[in-house]
């Protein structure tokens, strides 16, 4: 059984996939313009995903004129801002993309999105469509507020395999290897590890597995439930300061803070080789397949998990990331754009069409009976890697800024950010962020 680590509650995992890489803010196309006044709204991001979304939406359009949908996309960090802005004010769009968690339950308790439980039991075809782990995670206190919309995204060591036979290494498959990997890189002059930390959300990839490795899924657990100083778990200082030792040693690119993910430019310096590695998402495959495409078609894209630690509670095999996105319906909306989302989510999501494009853009659809579908993708062996990766871990946990609430997800990214700049230290950031807890 594959547990999945939640705000307050182990659940379980059994596929994996990919989602969501990041670029420049955008709107939808033919979808938008043939919309009316009263069309259902979604926000979509830029990225991965959006050519398979666009063209779901426009064939939902196309065929359903009276219930049509208007997308607009927006890259990742400029969406999450706008459409808590858009959602606290009452104004959200009819469709609200999400990825569960400590985040979902805020717009839970500010009733801010319709509960779809009567939808659910109401329509067995939609229920059986998803993996039951999966589906799980869009529940809050019993109820379901929000329904997966893509595929499961376990956070990826990936490594260039030419920038590895060059200094005549292998993956690191524990800490001390990947510290011992450091200087050979520098030497040879290639960065380490690329990082996009203008955008702060990477950096917490690094902590959520040091955490893990070190003291295991409990650890978290008892954050995410707000036990007092929770916090202040060795576990913590020891991943925090795990990760000044790589700052020290000059494990990340120079400029790293500089540098943006929803730009793709923390991959691109992979795929040129100026970086040797990078901890990013099971989502960034799909960036590469098209930005990098001979890169990738030629098999110099490594891809492993995460270290162990010497000592660590934690069971290698335990992964990070995000189980899926969600589509939570705003229970602002007008009950004739309610009616188009939910008919739209019941025949107009995961047809045959959607769920092949899913899987030939590099990722694997949260839902049933496709295992053929994987196998004879160009893609299966990163594919059935990713698949595998979740299917077999004990413990997946949610992404840590969207497991907790949305004030203490924006003071951990925020000090984080702070442990990688060498301007706190881990003790300060352990006191900062027990201050947050029940906030």
């Amino acid at each position: 059984m594959v547990k999945l680590t939640l705000r307050s509650a182990a659940m379980a995992v059994t596929a994996a996939a990919m989602s969501i890489s990041l670029a420049a803010c955008g709107s939808g196309g033919p979808s938008s313009a043939s919309a009316s006044s009263d069309s259902a709204t979604m926000w979509g991001l830029t990225g991965g995903n959006q050519p398979v979304l666009q063209k779901s939406i426009d064939a939902w359009n196309k065929a359903h004129p009276d219930e049509s949908i208007k997308l607009d996309f927006f890259a990742n960090d400029a969406y999450k801002t706008k459409v808590r802005t858009a959602v606290g004010a009452g104004q959200g769009p009819t469709f609200i993309y999400g990825w569960g968690g400590g985040v979902l339950k805020s717009y839970v308790d500010a009733g801010q999105v319709a509960d779809l439980s009567d939808f659910i039991a109401s329509n067995p075809d939609v229920k059986s469509r998803y993996l039951p782990s999966v589906l799980k995670n869009g529940v809050i206190d019993g109820k379901t507020y929000a329904l997966p919309n893509n595929n499961v995204q376990p956070v990826v060591l990936y490594f260039n395999k030419d920038v590895f036979d060059k200094i005549g290494a292998q993956a690191p498959k524990t800490w001390d290897d990947l510290m011992a990997l450091v200087p050979k890189f520098k030497a040879a002059g290639i960065a380490p590890f690329s990082l996009g930390g203008q955008s702060k959300w990477p950096d917490l990839m690094w902590l959520e597995y040091l955490v893990e490795r070190i003291g295991g899924p409990e650890v978290f657990a008892n954050i995410a439930a707000n036990k007092p100083n929770a916090w202040s778990d060795p576990a913590v200082k020891e991943a925090l300061t795990k990760i000044q030792d790589l700052v020290d040693a000059g494990g990340f690119v120079n400029g790293f803070s500089s540098i943006a993910a929803d730009s793709n430019a923390d991959q691109a310096l992979l795929y040129t080789g100026k970086a040797a590695m990078i901890l990013q998402g099971g989502w960034i495959y799909q960036s590469m397949k098209t930005d990098a495409a001979d890169f990738v078609k030629n098999g110099k894209l490594g891809f492993t998990a995460f270290p162990s630690v010497s000592g660590g509670k934690g069971d290698p095999a335990n992964i990070v990331g995000n189980p899926s996105n969600f589509w939570s319906i705003s229970s602002k909306a007008t009950d004739s754009q309610k009616k188009a989302a939910l008919d739209y989510v019941k025949s107009g999501m995961f047809t045959d069409a959607d769920t092949q494009a899913l899987i030939d853009s590099g990722a694997v659809p949260v839902t049933t009976g496709i295992e053929s579908k994987l196998a004879a993708s160009p893609d299966k062996d990163f594919l059935s890697y990713l698949y595998g990766m979740a299917k077999n871990a004990p413990t997946f946990t949610l992404s840590w800024d969207q497991a907790l609430s949305p004030a203490q997800g924006d003071a951990m990214l925020a000090n984080l950010d702070q442990i990688f700049l060498k301007k706190i230290s881990p003790d300060q950031f352990v006191s900062t962020m027990n201050a947050t807890i029940g906030k």
